[in-house]
């Protein structure tokens, strides 16, 4: 019973940094996308995403959920989220 009320207690413990971490890194995310999004038009281009955010250029083709050619700030957070950030 110890061993679970532990465990219990850091997972509460934990989960609100993880939050607070997924906030700051969702915020640097939008902060860059704004910067990247050269014509303000809500979506990143594959050059866009190249020159002003080239880890999101890297995986391109994954974030790209619906296969638009362009990735939203929704689609970034998404991957960022499936990836635990």
């Amino acid at each position: 019973m110890t061993s679970r009320f532990l465990l219990l207690a850091l997972a509460l413990f934990m989960a609100p940094q993880t939050v607070l971490a997924q906030s700051s890194t969702f915020k640097q995310a939008e902060e860059r996308f704004k910067v990247a999004d050269k014509n303000a038009d809500g979506k990143l281009s594959r050059d866009e995403a190249k020159a002003g955010m080239p880890r999101i250029h890297a995986n391109f083709d994954r974030i790209d959920a619906d296969k638009s050619g362009f990735v939203t700030l929704a689609e970034i957070k998404a991957a960022l989220t499936a990836a635990g950030r």
